[in-house]
This record gives structure tokens, sequence and C-alpha cells, in this order.
């Protein structure tokens, strides 16, 4: 359901997104520019950042308790870069209206998720849960130095099918590029703009 969900939002913003455009690109490059760079940096951030959740959950979701990695630091590590990166997208319009929506829409229904899921977790592993949950925060990680293994199994196949999804923050990107560039060529019109 939380799948179906946000593929439904992101389809609708970006419908919207294709008869949009931002203000700053037309009144302050520079302010455009900044919003661009910064949301590339966090769109690779969450990209990468997905892949090193993949190679510690990958083929061992269910089965035993992954504190190793990135869930070192947080135990949702994939939701934290998902955020970063659909941060990243926002701030890749070159607007501040569309991270705020997406930044808002995430973190109304993410922490329900969450929830849920750690419901799952606490049902799957009754007696290590609750002192990873003492040990570990929620979401934002409160020290940047990870626990990790010397050597880590992966599952080759689901890796490959997690590095694809991770890679829908870059990809949706160049998505709006292609917007961008169609409105610039009056192939598609823009009726609105944003700040």
């Amino acid at each position: 359901m939380r799948i179906l969900v946000t593929r439904a939002f992101a389809l609708v913003v970006l419908a919207i997104l294709l008869f949009t455009a931002s203000r700053w690109e037309t009144r302050e490059p520079m302010v455009s520019a900044a919003l661009f760079c910064t949301g590339m940096v966090l769109a690779g951030i969450g990209a990468l950042g997905r892949l090193w959740c993949s190679v510690y959950i990958a083929g061992h979701k269910d089965s035993r308790l992954i504190q190793e990695g990135p869930y070192s630091l947080s135990r949702n590590p994939l939701y934290l870069f998902s955020f970063i990166g659909t941060m990243g997208i926002g701030f890749a319009t070159e607007t501040m209206t569309v991270p705020v929506v997406l930044g808002v829409a995430f973190l109304l229904y993410y922490p329900m998720v969450i929830r849920r899921e750690e419901n799952k977790l606490r049902g799957y592993f009754p007696d290590t849960f609750p002192a990873y949950c003492a040990k570990v925060p929620r979401f934002f990680p409160r020290h940047l130095g990870p626990v990790e293994p010397e050597t880590c199994a992966v599952n080759p196949r689901l890796f490959r099918r997690h590095a694809f999804s991770a890679l829908w923050f870059i990809w949706i990107i160049g998505i709006l590029e292609v917007i961008e560039e169609l409105h610039e060529l009056g192939f598609v019109p823009v009726h609105f703009q944003f700040y």
C-alpha cells in the first residue's frame, strides 16, 4: 500500500510539474542554479544512501534484525535517505514551494508507515527489537560513525532490484529536465510559476 500511495502521489506531482515552471529561473538565475545544485546533491545522497542500505537489507529484511551499517545509525535509514532524495527532487524543480510540499507530505505520511513497520518488527524480534530501539534513534542519527562488519553477504538479484529503485531520484531529475526543455521549446505550455 505504501508503494502504491507514494507512486500515485509522485504521478500527481509530476503531472502538475508538467505545466509548471520556476519563477526563480527568469527572475534570479543564480538562485535557480543554487536550488538545482542543492537538489542534485541531495538526490545523490538519497540514492547512494539507499544503495548503502540495500547492501545490508537485500535478502535479509524479515529473517534477522539488521543492526549494522546505516541501521546502526537509524532504525529507518531507507526512509531517511528517501526523505533526503525526495527533498533533492523538490529542490531540483528550482523552487522553494515544491520541496516544502514534498517535505510536508512525507512528514505527514511516513511516520505512520514507520510505526506500522516497527510494530511488525517488534512482533518478529520480540527479544532484540526493544534493545535496538533503546540504542538507535527512529529516524535522524545521533552520530555519524556506523558499526560495520568486515564482510557482508549480499543477494545480487535483490541488490540489483534495490539499486534500480534507488536511482529513481536521479531519473526523476532527468524527467524534470526534459519537462523544462519542453517548456523552453514551447511544446508544453506553462500555466503556473512558483517560487
